[in-house]
């Protein structure tokens, strides 16, 4: 059953509040580095249960007559291939999603960036899109790896920060956000701060990441959960020896920011003539650790996100998008904490149905921890099998029942068989779930089916193959947390 370990309200307050305090330590303007997702932080949720995946956005609407938000995205990440693993959809696309949902909750958007701007074509596309539709745009150029960031009096300069457009703000509050990692979002605030400062403007900067959580220890299940989640990115969590040594007091930062902090440091003196943090914790503004409620349910639910995160690295890795160092890292991590795949309860029933079948199999774990599978037949495909069988269960369906009769199954083959070419005439989950609501207008059973779909959020599922794109894109959508075994049903190169 569904355990809550965190107490939403109570972050609420206490993040509103300290915002609200670093703000008054400057200027009345601070730029606020958010880490994370501002929507969908699927992962913090998965790790501490209860925290609402939108509450960054509560917490803006908390403060909308202060603040405006500004996005940033790194030119390079434009029209690229690379997704966001929670969404699954590209960078640039991820930036017109996000100013739609902070339109739609009333909250300002300011303006995009574009950092590392090197002239690129897709950038301009997307710069003259943006503009054509009334968004605001800057530019960031790119500063070269040898004077970045270590040069601190080249970037502080004319032909570094000062190269950059200024980003005109109005509000007390600047959130500078991202779609992703590695999209500029410091280097956006600190260009901001030396512009402010040569226009007479003492601004402030802090940042806002939920992980590490500072106050827990280095080797707390939730600290090494957000090692796991940015595997690729070769982040490790540490011992803060700034605050250490400056307070006396362990404090779990991670090693970009230690690493970076003497420069910053050096920035922030040269803008500001002395600088208001003697530590990268110092520059945080994170109360998650003081509003978790039970430490056992947090810890457990780090343990499953681990894994869960170690079978979408191998997953990353057979499809060519990480390398096999972000593999060997999950895999020692695992074993230095003694888990194991089959520690993930859909994991075995999926593997043991797929050996009786043999064929594709996929299992589903239930709020109450009941397990479910289905596995792929002439009609459907093992996800559509297993999506049935979890509706027909949760809503008390004879399982003997047919939800969909053949005689609609069937037309909806011949179509995907005959005049739209596709090779697999099975029903994915998408076409299934249509199917299911056609069925609907004439039996109640399979209307009273579809009613049981919002309980499927939240439940655990695994796939004995890689499942298509599709599929893959329905489980997101039904906030079903999906993993898959590391191998394509078939020896095709070619699987979109």
């Amino acid at each position: 059953m569904y355990s809550v370990g965190f107490d939403n309200e109570k972050y609420l307050r206490l993040q509103s509040e300290k915002i609200l305090e670093r703000i008054g330590m400057f200027e009345n303007k601070l730029y606020l580095e958010f880490g994370g997702k501002l929507f969908d932080d699927q992962h913090a949720s998965r790790v501490l249960p209860g925290y609402s995946p939108d509450i960054k956005v509560q917490l803006l609407k908390a403060l909308a007559d202060k603040a405006e938000i500004v996005i940033v995205i790194n030119a390079s990440n434009i029209d690229s291939s690379k997704s966001i693993g929670d969404t699954g959809i590209s960078y640039d696309d991820d930036v017109l999603r996000l100013i739609d949902e902070l339109r739609k909750g009333l909250l300002y958007v300011g303006s995009v960036v574009i950092s590392q701007y090197l002239g690129q074509p897709a950038a301009d596309n997307f710069k003259d899109y943006l503009e054509s539709r009334g968004v605001t745009v800057y530019v960031m150029h790119y500063i070269p790896e040898s004077d970045y960031p270590s040069n601190v009096k080249h970037i502080l300069s004319d032909k570094g920060y000062g190269n950059n457009d200024y980003i005109k703000t109005t509000r007390p509050l600047v959130v500078i956000t991202a779609p992703g990692p590695g999209s500029g979002k410091m280097a956006a605030c600190l260009s901001q701060l030396y512009h402010e400062n040569k226009r007479g403007v003492k601004a402030g900067y802090a940042k806002f990441e939920t992980f590490p959580i500072w106050n827990r220890p280095l080797k707390h299940m939730i600290n090494l959960a957000y090692e796991s989640a940015t595997a690729d990115l070769n982040d490790v969590n540490m011992i803060d020896p700034f605050h250490l040594e400056a307070y006396g007091v362990s404090a779990v930062n991670y090693n970009r920011d230690i690493e970076v902090f003497p420069i910053l440091n050096a920035m922030f003196t040269r803008i500001w003539g002395e600088s208001p943090y003697r530590s990268p914790t110092d520059m945080g503004v994170n109360m998650v650790g003081h509003c978790i409620l039970n430490d056992d349910i947090c810890a457990e639910a780090s343990k499953q996100e681990i894994i869960r995160r170690y079978f979408n690295t191998l997953l990353d890795y057979a499809k060519g998008n990480v390398k096999r160092s972000a593999v060997s890292k999950l895999e020692l991590l695992m074993n230095n904490l003694g888990l194991s795949p089959d520690d993930r309860p859909p994991v075995t029933p999926a593997l043991k149905k797929a050996v009786i079948t043999d064929g594709p199999c996929v299992a589903i774990e239930l709020p109450d921890g009941t397990l479910i599978t289905g596995k792929t037949s002439p009609l459907l495909g093992a996800s559509s099998a297993a999506l049935l069988n979890a509706l027909k269960l949760l809503g008390g369906i004879n399982d003997e029942l047919r939800l969909i009769s053949p005689t609609v199954i069937e037309p909806i083959q011949r179509l995907k068989t005959g005049q739209l070419g596709n090779k697999n005439p099975r029903l994915h989950t998408d076409e299934t779930l249509i199917a299911l609501a056609i069925c609907a207008a004439t039996n109640p059973s399979a209307e009273y089916a579809l009613h049981q779909l919002p309980r499927l959020a939240d439940c655990e599922a695994h796939a004995t193959v890689i499942l298509s794109q599709v599929d893959e894109d329905v489980f997101r959508r039904l906030r079903i947390h999906l993993t898959c075994e590391p191998r394509y049903e078939n020896r095709n190169l070619y699987h979109k």
